[in-house]
């Protein structure tokens, strides 16, 4: 356990970051890592700086166990951790992997409670009290999960959290699972449940509402010390918070620098996007290739002059590059910049000549050019002005 990054309290950073890309990313309804993926994007979540990570459901048995023990075996410096439910044979799965922490997750709404579980509060919290008992008899680091904890009641969270403490928990995560809470409230709750219960908190955001990072990152404002990602925002439904977007929202934001490969994210964002079969969205934030790509004649003409006009942070950052659009959009300055790429130069006047045809062919095309075909275009545009 010394090894971890994660376990070993010199190494501990201000947040911790807690990787289920593997687990809940795997949820995503359709999505099926093969297990060579699974520990591929284990260690390129290691490399990156990621703390902990959620590799599996031991007892589903299986590929997945031997995914998991995989993981744990290929020596990271990151802490590994299995998903259970509140019951002993679960754990007893994940012991048997080598992790060494574990998440024990129950739910704690009394919806879920009356409709999913069909049974009572006090049936909640002993078997929550026996599996991390049993985990802590282990030698495990423990994760209490309130699954539902955003429609939970107030009071019935804190009981959870505090006899979770008593039974040995390390921390509790507290999971929106159906992604409707706001940053206001739930900055509020978390600081009142980590002051009434003294356990850790981490935040397990989904992004029903398309506030899942939001959500994070009001988490850690209000206390939380953990916050639960996946790559890309995978995950259930409309999926989880981003790991790209909080790390980064947290370094240039917050700043609270996690000294992570922030530029690797890229390569990472391809990697499980080409494994899980769900495209990366050119207009994603951070990792889209969009993020660096300038078009509008206004935009183009203040990055050329400073970087810094449209871009917070250099592409390189998180492994992209900066790209000048020509299209519709585009003004004589973009223009002549771009083909200075090709070793052409072009008098202003030429320049606004040609930007003429150049968004005929846009508009005509209903997108931007590409090289060859502005290479292509700018010769018939030489030869008619010769004829002219």
């Amino acid at each position: 356990m010394s090894k971890s990054r994660f376990l070993h309290p010199s190494n501990q950073a201000s947040v911790q970051i807690v990787d289920t890309t593997l687990r809940d990313g795997e949820q995503t309804a359709g999505v099926v890592f093969a297990n060579d993926e699974k520990l591929r994007i284990a260690k390129l979540l290691d490399a990156m700086g990621v703390h902990q990570i959620e590799a599996g459901i031991p007892v589903m048995g299986g590929d997945e166990k031997a995914a998991i023990r995989a993981i744990v075996q290929a020596d990271l410096q990151a802490s590994i951790m299995a998903w259970n439910r509140a019951v002993v044979k679960d754990v007893e799965a994940s012991v048997a992997c080598g992790v060494d922490a574990v998440a024990i997750s129950i739910s704690t709404s009394d919806i879920h409670i009356k409709h999913k579980l069909q049974t009572s509060r006090d049936w909640v919290l002993q078997h929550m009290t026996e599996a991390t008992n049993f985990a802590k008899r282990h030698d495990l680091y423990v994760s209490v999960n309130a699954e539902d904890a955003s429609r939970s009641d107030m009071d019935f969270l804190i009981k959870f959290g505090r006899e979770a403490r008593d039974a040995g928990a390390d921390r509790l995560r507290y999971c929106d699972t159906v992604g409707i809470m706001d940053p206001f409230t739930i900055c509020e709750r978390v600081r009142t449940l980590r002051e009434a219960t003294g356990l850790e908190i981490e935040m397990h955001t989904h992004n029903d509402f398309g506030m899942a990072t939001a959500n994070a990152l009001a988490g850690v404002r209000g206390g939380a010390k953990f916050v639960g990602v996946t790559i890309n925002g995978l995950g259930e439904r409309a999926g989880n918070a981003a790991l790209e977007e909080v790390v980064m929202a947290l370094k240039h934001l917050s700043n609270i620098d996690l000294q992570f490969r922030t530029d690797m994210f890229r390569e990472a964002s391809e990697y499980v996007a080409r494994a899980s079969g769900r495209e990366l969205p050119v207009w994603k934030a951070i990792v889209g290739t969009n993020m660096f790509a300038h078009e509008s004649g206004i935009h183009a003409d203040g990055v050329l002059k400073n970087a810094s006009t449209y871009e917070v942070f250099a592409p390189e950052e998180v492994g992209l590059q900066r790209q000048i659009v020509i299209g519709k959009h585009s003004g004589t300055k973009a223009l002549m910049a771009k083909f200075l790429e090709y070793g052409i130069v072009l008098s202003p006047q030429e320049a606004d000549a040609f930007l003429v045809r150049v968004r005929e062919a846009s508009v005509n095309m209903k997108r931007a050019l590409f090289d060859k075909e502005l290479v292509y275009l700018y010769e018939d545009f030489r030869q008619e002005m010769g004829r002219a």
